[in-house]
């Protein structure tokens, strides 16, 4: 009897991956400024005034970033909180913390005040680098209102009781109270020896923390993933390659660098090829596509809901787009008069902000019969195994399990979660999603596990019904959802929300599903919500325990 083959794979060893550079990210920092010193590094606007950094200037901002951070006194380890829009200081105060030695505490711009109440408490940072509003936020407001005594300026050595750690705050715009303006903290460092960084920045290790950011918070409240600053400048490195990016990247993105994911794709797959990123703090259509025309965009890094959104912005038609050149053919962007687009972009991936983003992947050009529909192939150093869920024993090949990884860029842990606990017996990250592997070295994700939906006895992927939603044109989201129910387990709950002027009724979309649905995956109800309805978090992803609620009441009055 042949012995089945257990679900391993594994990357090429760490060693034989060629494009590295210095594994710490202010090793890759000075790396890439040295290199690509007199081209532009980034392009943002201030009102009407066009603000252009080389990579000569943003070398010089962080380090003065450094001398001041140095001058507070900050040690190797020390956290250093950046709540800032994608701005030109968001990279000056992140890497300006990393030649510090510090770590580069990002924090979510879409965070409500129990939430920054919440990351400032888990975080204990000694150091406060912020953005004073976006938008209709005032941040400086929202940690007044946390902690009143920040209101009026405070004495040297002034302690918080309610955020004990926090001894320095600093930013952008209009300050007051105990926050220092930027120039006036910038001015801390004038005295500090630009040779002190440099030394500093030298005792930095790859296998030491470099980097805090948080998930996004769908089912819970963010959770701190503390990373080494080895994984974070691995994925810098690895995504000029993954993208196939040259010096004409000229990015535009409006999603915020505090997500991991956009931090390795726009920071890393721009900035290590030499090209420039062209900063947006917020996403409005009509301003995007305008800014993308002004400054030439080469490529743009979007959620997916944001696509429909270009395509549908008043000023779709009036953009000239032909300077796109890395388009997915299949995204909106493509369908715009003026782009023509040969480009693969690396969509067949898989990652977490537990990996620091992508852990497996084909990279652009990879063929399709290689591909073959799956979430790629282990990056270097990386292994994946797959387990049954309840015992954490290996399935076979093929075998549809929970994913379980380790490797270079897995993090450190999970802020006050021993490491025990997040790990198993043998080191490994069980993710918490399902999939499998095949003998071709590939990786399969099937979706959340614990988002799959027990009813009747069957199991149901709310994935695969959202897909099926999502495949009407008149269906703007979706969202299914399991609700409790006294025989049956659970039963399913599908929850969309229309396209404007659109119409429908449940029944109609019900039966449309059962030409494509078994009958059990069928939702018993389909739910019509408005988007406001929606509560998201900043990369779009639906709340589902806020929204279980919410069906479960509406499912009570019927």
């Amino acid at each position: 009897m042949t012995t089945p083959t257990p679900s391993i794979i594994r990357g090429l060893p760490l060693e034989e991956e060629n494009g590295l550079g210095t594994l710490t990210m202010s090793g890759w920092f000075a790396e890439v400024c040295a290199e690509h010193a007199h081209r532009d590094a980034l392009v943002w606007y201030e009102g009407d005034e066009r603000v252009l950094w080389t990579y000569a200037d943003l070398w010089d901002r962080a380090n003065e970033v450094a001398r001041s951070l140095l001058a507070l006194g900050i040690g190797k380890g020390t956290r250093v909180g950046v709540l800032m829009s994608n701005r030109p200081e968001f990279l000056s105060a992140v890497f300006g913390t990393a030649l510090a030695g510090g770590v580069a505490t990002t924090i979510s711009t879409f965070s409500t005040t129990p939430e920054l109440d919440h990351l400032l408490k888990a975080s204990a940072c000694s150091v406060l680098l912020l953005e004073r509003s976006l938008l209709r936020k005032d941040y400086l407001d929202m940690l007044c209102e946390l902690e009143p005594e920040f209101a009026t300026p405070q004495k040297p050595g002034y302690r918080s009781q309610h955020f004990p750690y926090l001894q320095h705050i600093a930013v952008v715009g209009e300050s007051q109270g105990a926050a220092q303006s930027w120039p006036e903290f910038l001015s801390r460092g004038a005295a500090v020896d630009p040779q002190l960084v440099d030394a500093t920045a030298a005792q930095v290790t790859p296998a030491d923390p470099g980097a805090l950011f948080f998930s996004s918070g769908t089912t819970a409240l963010p959770k701190g993933i503390l990373s080494a600053h080895r994984g974070v400048a691995l994925q810098l490195w690895r995504w000029r390659r993954f993208y196939q990016t040259k010096e004409d990247a000229r990015t535009w993105s409006a999603n915020g660098f505090f997500w991991s994911g956009n931090f390795g794709m726009a920071i890393g797959g721009t900035l290590t090829a030499g090209g420039c990123l062209v900063l947006d703090p917020y996403f409005d259509p009509e301003r995007a596509l305008a800014l993308m025309e002004r400054e030439k965009a080469t490529m743009a890094i979007a959620w997916p809901h944001q696509w429909p959104q270009l395509e549908a912005a008043s000023n779709w038609l009036d953009v000239d787009l032909s300077s796109m050149i890395y388009v997915n053919p299949n995204f909106q962007l493509a369908n715009h008069p003026t782009v023509t687009t040969e480009w693969d972009e690396p969509f067949f991936a898989y990652g977490n902000t537990e990996t620091f983003t992508i852990s497996s992947i084909f990279e652009s050009g990879t063929p399709a019969e290689r591909i073959n529909g799956s979430s790629g192939e282990p990056q270097p150093g990386m292994v994946f195994k797959i387990v049954e869920p309840l015992t954490g024993e290996l399935v076979p090949v093929g075998q549809e399990g929970e994913i379980a990884v380790k490797g270079p860029t897995l993090m450190l842990g999970y802020l006050g979660i021993p490491l025990d606990e997040t790990l198993d017996d043998e080191g490994y990250f069980r993710t918490g999603d399902g999939g499998y592997v095949d003998d071709e070295n590939r990786l399969y994700w099937k979706g959340r596990l614990n988002d799959i939906i027990k009813t009747g006895g069957a199991n149901v992927s709310p994935r695969e019904i959202d897909a099926a939603l999502l495949r009407m044109s008149e269906i703007k989201l979706s969202q299914t959802v399991g609700i409790p129910h006294d025989t049956l387990g659970e039963i399913v709950v599908g929850c969309v929300v229309l396209h404007r002027g659109e119409a429908l009724d449940e029944e109609a979309l019900r039966t449309r599903l059962k030409a494509e649905l078994a009958s059990y995956k069928v939702p018993k109800h389909i739910l019509f919500f408005d988007e406001a309805e929606l509560e998201t978090t900043g990369t779009a992803k639906i709340k589902t325990s806020e929204l279980k609620e919410k069906v479960s009441a509406r499912l009570n009055m019927l």
